[in-house]
């Protein structure tokens, strides 16, 4: 069984920083180092988003193209520690955030289903 628990969220005025953690833990010892590991974030009314994933090699996406260039993700594998730092926020950006792990698989997809361990979510406001 993996454990992922997000923290680091909160409000935000626009232009500002928040920085997420998502530290993934089990009794197993997991370690995501070479697995796909995701953020995606569900604004208010509206449905879910992958906004930035990291693959078992290293690459890292971001989506939509509003985010590139402000979102960066990067892991910690020696904490097993999954960050999301936002920059140059934006009231859009405004969401719950999850992060969500698919243990035993490099590549990372945009659906669901293909990730069995979630986090609760973290709130993000931006004003």
């Amino acid at each position: 069984h993996v454990q992922l628990v997000e923290s680091g969220g909160g409000s935000a005025q626009a232009g500002g920083s928040l920085r997420l953690s998502c530290t993934v833990s089990t009794l197993s010892g997991y370690s995501f180092r070479y697995n796909c590991v995701a953020w995606i974030r569900r604004p208010p009314g509206k449905k879910r988003e992958y906004v930035a994933w990291v693959e078992g090699d290293g690459s890292t996406y971001y989506e939509p193209k509003s985010v590139r260039g402000r979102f960066s993700i990067t892991k910690d594998n020696a904490k097993n520690t999954l960050i999301l730092q936002m920059n140059d926020l934006k009231p859009e950006d405004t969401a719950i955030y999850y992060c969500a792990a698919r243990p035993e698989y490099e590549y990372c997809y945009r659906s669901d289903s293909d990730y069995p361990n979630w986090g609760q979510g973290t709130q993000v406001t931006v004003s």
